[in-house]
C-alpha cells in the first residue's frame, strides 16, 4: 500500500504552483492563484513527509512552489491581510520552516505581514477570532485549524504566550461541544442573528464531520508547537483534545473504521463515509499516541482508520491512482446563500470529488505519522 500512496504523491506533484491538481474548487471556478488554505493542506503534508522521509523532492517542491507566492519583500500573492479570513493565515505556517531551513528573509517578512492580521482581526464578544470578515461574530469549527497553529508557532517563537489562544480553544469547548452527543456543532454566531443560528444558543443545526476533524487537528498542532515548559495550561488543551476524539469515535463505522459526513445519522438516506474528515481524526489520534497525548491503546484505531480510507477510497485504475470520498467544500452562509444553512440535507448536497487537498494533505500528514511507526 505504501508504494501506492508514494506514487500517488508523485503524481500530484506534477502540479504546477499557479494550477495545482489537487486544488479542485480553483480547477471548477478558474480562479486567479492566491495564497489559500487548500494549497496549504499539500504543503505544510509535503514538509511534514521531507522531515519524516528526508527526500529532498519534497522539500525542493514545497519551496519552489512557495516561492511562486512569497516575493522578497515578503509580501504574498492573492493575499489580503484586511480581508481578515482566518482561511487565509492557514499556509502561512509553513513559512516558519522555509525560514528556518534557508534564512532566507522573504519568508521571515512574510511571517510577519501575517501576523499583522492577527494584531487587528475582529473577534467575537467572547474573544474568539471571527471567521472572516464577511462572516462577522462568527467562530466555525474550521477557524481554529486556520489560525491557531500559525499563531502559535509565533508565539513559540517570540514570547511564548499562549493565553489567548487557549483561551479560544476554551470558548468553543463551552459554547460548540455539545455534552450529549460528544460533538461540536460547526458554527455559531455570538450576535444570534444569522439564519442558520438557533435564536437562543447562536448555534448551527447539525454537526459537519470534517469541521470537527479541523478542529481536532488545530488542537493536536497546537500542542505540539506550544513550548510546554513555559506555559502551565497544556494539560487543559491535552484534556478537550481526549474528550474531542472520544466523541467521535461514538459514530466510528464498524466495518469501514471511517466516519460519515454528518457523523451522527450513519444510516440515513444520502449520507456517506467520508475521506478527509475521516483523515484528519486519523492523523491526530496517530500523532497524538506519538506525543503522548493520547494512551497507546489508541494507536490502532488511528491505523485502522489510516487503512480503511485507503481500502475504500484510495483506487487504482489503469495505473492511475486517484483518492474519493472527498466533500468539496462545506460553509454557513452568508446572508445572500441560504441554501448553505447547516440542515442535514444541505451537508450532503455539496459535490463528492477526487484528489483534493482537504482530503489529500490529511491522508499524506496521517500517513507521515504510519510511516514513524515503522
Amino acid at each position: 500500500m505504501y508504494k501506492l500512496i508514494d506514487d500517488y504523491i508523485d503524481k500530484l506533484m506534477t502540479s504546477k504552483p499557479d494550477m495545482p491538481l489537487w486544488n479542485i474548487e480553483s480547477i471548477k471556478q478558474g480562479k486567479m492563484p492566491v495564497w489559500n488554505y487548500i494549497d496549504g493542506c499539500m504543503t505544510t503534508s509535503l514538509i511534514e513527509l521531507y522531515k519524516t522521509t528526508k527526500d529532498e523532492k519534497y522539500i525542493n517542491f514545497v519551496k519552489n512552489f512557495v516561492d511562486y507566492y512569497v516575493f522578497e519583500d515578503g509580501t504574498i500573492r492573492g493575499y489580503e491581510p484586511e480581508k481578515y479570513s482566518t482561511d487565509d493565515m492557514s499556509e502561512s505556517r509553513i513559512l516558519f520552516d522555509l525560514y528556518d531551513m534557508t534564512k532566507e528573509e522573504k519568508y521571515k517578512k512574510a511571517i510577519e505581514l501575517t501576523y499583522s492580521q492577527i494584531k487587528t482581526h475582529p473577534r467575537t464578544k467572547e474573544g474568539n477570532f471571527w471567521h472572516k470578515k464577511i462572516y462577522p461574530n462568527q467562530i466555525w469549527l474550521d477557524g481554529l485549524y486556520m489560525a491557531q497553529p500559525f499563531y502559535t508557532r509565533y508565539q513559540t517563537s517570540t514570547t511564548r504566550d499562549y493565553y489567548d489562544i487557549v483561551r479560544q480553544f476554551k470558548n468553543v469547548y463551552n459554547i460548540m461541544f455539545d455534552k450529549k452527543a460528544k460533538l461540536y456543532y460547526h458554527g455559531y454566531d455570538s450576535s444570534k442573528q444569522m439564519f442558520w443560528a438557533d435564536k437562543n444558543t447562536g448555534l448551527s443545526k447539525n454537526f459537519w464531520l470534517r469541521s470537527i476533524g479541523w478542529y481536532t487537528v488545530g488542537l493536536v498542532d497546537v500542542l505540539d508547537f506550544m513550548d510546554i515548559q513555559m506555559y502551565d495550561e497544556y494539560n487543559t488543551l491535552k484534556q478537550i483534545l481526549k474528550e474531542t476524539i472520544d466523541g467521535i469515535l461514538l459514530y466510528q463505522d464498524k466495518e469501514s473504521k471511517m466516519f460519515y459526513q454528518v457523523p451522527n445519522f450513519p444510516g440515513r438516506e444520502g449520507n456517506y463515509l467520508e475521506t478527509s474528515g475521516s483523515a484528519m481524526i486519523s492523523y491526530a489520534i496517530l500523532k497524538a499516541v506519538r506525543l503522548e497525548l493520547l494512551p497507546e491503546r489508541y494507536r490502532k484505531i488511528g491505523v485502522d482508520i489510516f487503512n480503511g480510507i485507503c481500502n475504500k477510497y484510495l483506487k487504482e485504475v489503469n495505473g492511475d491512482l486517484n483518492l474519493g470520498g472527498i466533500c468539496l467544500v462545506a460553509g454557513l452562509g452568508p446572508d445572500n446563500n441560504r441554501r448553505r444553512d447547516g440542515s442535514y440535507e444541505y451537508y450532503i448536497s455539496e459535490p463528492v470529488v477526487e484528489n483534493d487537498a482537504k482530503g489529500v494533505g490529511p491522508l499524506i500528514m496521517a500517513y507521515t505519522e504510519m510511516i514513524k511507526l515503522d
